[in-house]
């Protein structure tokens, strides 16, 4: 049976990325940006409050959907899915989308004067952070489809491995909750490691792990959901710590802010585990609609968040309140109106791995 709270948790999420990448233009930590606004703690808080647990979360639910494929697929048949879903989006997104985000930062960060269709030149040679921030080669937000990517391959590796050498499984079922709080021990030391463009391979594949060996499991989901509000209480609690750390401070707590992140992470993913559970686990007509569309809204989001801030940039720039809103607003309508073509269109819901919606 399909667990519909899996499908509605991830949509939700991905509905987060807009005003997420918005309220990047104005952080306060001094990271370029495609564009790049007054510092503003307030907004920046909300950035540093999502942003523990909001992507780790979706490789999560992504280990997750792994056991429940492979009860239907075999390894290979998993691995072209894979490369449908995730591959084909994540090219067709670096080179078709990614040129204009970078052709922005150019533009905004560092005075480029040349033709849109000339910095294409610029966009493949110029090799530096794979931000695009400064003009170069960007994967942009398509990090994520290749993160998943590489960590599905290598954890069909493991789970086949796994499968042959451990007779007993299910063990995690068995688990009491105050095990599975534990795992976030981890977390802090994995930060740093496999790390790319800040991001960490390790980190995401123990996350997505977690999610296929542990999580999966009804009885694991069913404690979850018992324990809701304790964990809720504490990643909030751990929230509010890493962003008051990190924005409100003035000083260095980079070790307690560590700590403090990785609770957040771990404890707010526990309890939208068993909030989905209890409270999102059922299929209406608002959930189908968003389902079918996070795909494309995935791929689409960021160019429109970018090309509305620039757009407005002059027009509120002494509101600031606009200045955030205004883009946010627009760029949802803009990426749905998107998002509602595409999915008309087979070719490209293909290249933005998804499936295509039949006119009646």
């Amino acid at each position: 049976m399909r667990k519909q709270f899996i499908d509605n948790l991830r949509w939700m999420d991905v509905l987060l990325l807009i005003p997420y990448h918005a309220a990047q233009a104005f952080n306060t930590w001094g990271e370029l940006n495609y564009i790049c606004f007054a510092p503003k703690r307030a907004i920046s808080s909300f950035t540093v409050f999502f942003s523990p647990f909001f992507m780790p979360l979706l490789f999560l639910l992504a280990g997750m959907s792994t056991r429940y494929a492979l009860m239907k697929r075999t390894y290979g048949q998993y691995i072209i899915e894979r490369i449908k879903r995730l591959l084909v989006p994540f090219v067709f997104g670096t080179l078709v989308f990614c040129p204009i985000l970078s052709y922005m930062g150019d533009v905004n960060n560092c005075a480029y004067e040349g033709g849109f269709f000339a910095h294409y030149i610029v966009f493949f040679t110029k090799w530096t952070d794979l931000s695009g921030f400064d003009g170069g080669f960007s994967v942009g937000q398509f990090w994520f489809l290749y993160f998943l990517f590489i960590i599905s391959l290598a954890s069909v590796g493991i789970i086949a491995l796994s499968n042959k050498m451990i007779k007993n499984r299910g063990k995690a079922e068995k688990l009491p909750f105050w095990a599975i709080c534990l795992m976030v021990i981890p977390l802090p030391l994995l930060y740093g490691v496999l790390s790319v463009g800040g991001k960490s391979f390790a980190e995401y594949l123990y996350v997505f792990l977690i999610g296929y060996y542990v999580l999966s499991y009804d009885k694991v989901i069913e404690k979850a959901e018992k324990y809701r509000y304790t964990s809720l209480a504490i990643g909030l609690a751990a929230s509010a710590a890493n962003v008051y750390m990190f924005i409100w401070s003035g000083k260095d707590y980079e070790a307690i802010n560590l700590i403090a992140k990785s609770f957040a992470e771990w404890f707010m993913i526990l309890a939208l585990i068993g909030i989905g559970k209890n409270r999102l686990d059922d299929k209406n007509s608002v959930s189908e609609y968003m389902s079918q569309r996070s795909f494309p809204y995935f791929s689409l989001h960021f160019l429109w968040i970018v090309l509305f801030q620039y757009w407005f940039a002059d027009i509120f720039s002494g509101n600031t309140v606009l200045l955030f809103l205004v883009p946010v607003i627009c760029a949802f309508a803009a990426t749905l109106l998107c998002s509602e073509i595409c999915l008309r269109i087979p070719a490209l819901c293909f290249l933005m791995g998804t499936k295509s919606k039949r006119l009646k």
